[in-house]
């Protein structure tokens, strides 16, 4: 009898047990909402008062001091709906730090001209597209006492090869050399290409720079001038030039808003994310770390270029000037293989992206916040979705703004249309990341291995 009283007891305690670890997980989980929440409005609130500067990238820029002001009480006024005092107090001291920081202003610590270091700039080269020459020339014209351009050219058949000769003989002025033919030391293809020009390089600073990038008479001045005594390592925000058609629009609005808030706002925090479209480092602690061929074992040759940099003990600096991607070749279809692409290689060297990536995006993160709000308050998930989605929209715009530095070459209704569908893509382009791990880049497939190194599929 006292056996069964027992094993009565114990079945109704079950259910009852059960139920309050049903309550204590959803409890975990509206916390973790709101803990999302905040994070996600502090890397917009960074990366928003990182990017309005006083003087524009493009053009001048309409968000001056007053625009300045305003979006940050409304930040603040978002937060505090939601924040303790103890949480608004910490929002004060970043604000109080971040508005120091500005995306296309100009440097005030500059060091004199003649004393400016020479600097080697390394150019891979492959195809040609329409602004390709275009581009390149921005690179003879820079206002720069001392520096050398090396272009590099992997293929002899390549038709950018004619393009480097025209410019050879048009700026005789300038130092610059053609490499062609690469050296065959991974599976890199871009670091084989650059390996001829980066072993004769004669200067301590080496500037990586893709090849569709323009820049400014003073791009490289700026960059010098971001190399002070403890810094290894200085890189631009990635943006895109103004173009024209629809895929334009849609990479602009990417690389003016989704992109540039992760990646300022890893910047800040300490993070290392660096792409490398446009880096310029120190070549002797890249020897240090066995040199340029150490890293042709990688396809995200960047990221570990970086960290090689960082684990030695340098900083890294942020140019005040983007890096302006200009190329005369792009589609929807373009951007999206180059999206998966990057997935990829994040995925497969960060596997915590498999959980982070997604709820950062905005359309994934309103359903959980707005879960939450609907658990704790008692809110409509759908009313507080769409708000908060109207939200996220609006301060991308701003945020999109001050990348640009000036007026956008699209209407708003163009932009609304390319962050729709660029919002809407990201499940798409998450999910074929992980169905196919191989990469197709330039001519070549790679298989990619776990800690980001990769071998390259002969068929």
């Amino acid at each position: 009898g006292a056996l069964s009283a027992a094993a009565a007891g114990a079945g109704r305690a079950g259910p009852g047990r059960g139920m309050a670890l049903l309550d204590l997980a959803l409890e975990g989980m509206a916390i973790f909402g709101f803990i999302l929440f905040l994070v996600l409005w502090l890397m917009h609130f960074m990366a928003i008062i990182y990017t309005l500067g006083d003087t524009g990238q493009q053009g001048d820029s309409n968000l001056g001091p007053p625009a300045n002001l305003c979006i940050l009480f409304t930040v603040v006024a978002m937060l505090s709906i939601h924040l303790t005092s103890l949480c608004d107090a910490a929002l004060i001291g970043t604000v109080s730090w971040l508005s120091r920081l500005h995306l296309n202003k100009k440097a005030t610590d500059k060091q004199p001209y003649s004393k400016l270091p020479g600097v080697s700039l390394l150019k891979p080269l492959k195809g040609v597209d329409p602004n390709l020459i275009n581009n390149l020339e921005t690179f003879f014209e820079l206002d720069y006492p001392k520096y050398e351009v090396l272009l590099c050219v992997q293929d002899h058949d390549d038709p950018a090869i004619d393009v480097c000769k025209k410019l050879l003989g048009k700026y005789p002025n300038v130092d610059a050399r053609l490499f062609i033919g690469g050296k065959k030391v991974g599976i890199n293809p871009k670091i084989n290409n650059l390996m001829p020009g980066y072993e004769v390089a004669k200067y301590d600073l080496i500037w990586i720079c893709d090849s569709g990038i323009r820049v400014i008479p003073d791009t490289l001045t700026d960059m010098v001038n971001q190399m002070t005594e403890k810094v290894g390592l200085v890189h631009g925000l990635p943006y895109v030039a103004d173009r024209q058609g629809f895929a334009a629009t849609l990479e602009q609005v990417y690389f003016g808003t989704s992109h540039p808030r992760s990646y300022i706002s890893a910047n800040v925090t300490g993070f290392k994310c660096v792409t490398g479209m446009s880096c310029l480092m120190r070549k002797d602690v890249l020897d240090q770390a066995g040199g340029l061929i150490a890293f042709a074992q990688y396809i995200a040759e960047d990221y570990f270029m970086a960290k090689a940099i960082a684990d030695r003990g340098w900083r890294f600096a942020m140019s005040t000037q983007v890096a302006m991607q200009n190329s005369g070749s792009y589609s929807i279809s373009q951007f999206q293989s180059r999206m998966i692409r990057w997935t990829k290689l994040r995925i497969n060297m960060l596997p915590a992206t498999i959980i982070c990536e997604p709820i950062s995006e905005c359309f994934v993160a309103s359903l959980i916040i707005g879960w939450a709000a609907h658990h704790v308050f008692r809110w409509d998930i759908m009313v507080f979705f769409m708000c908060h989605c109207l939200a996220w929209f609006i301060f991308d715009y701003i945020q999109l703004r001050g990348v640009q530095g000036g007026t956008l070459c699209f209407s708003k209704l163009d932009y609304a249309v390319a962050w729709f569908i660029r919002e809407s893509m990201t499940i798409y382009i998450f999910l074929s990341a992980l169905w196919d791990p191989t990469i197709s880049w330039r001519t070549g497939r790679y298989r990619l291995r776990c800690g980001g190194t990769a071998e390259e599929i002969l068929d």
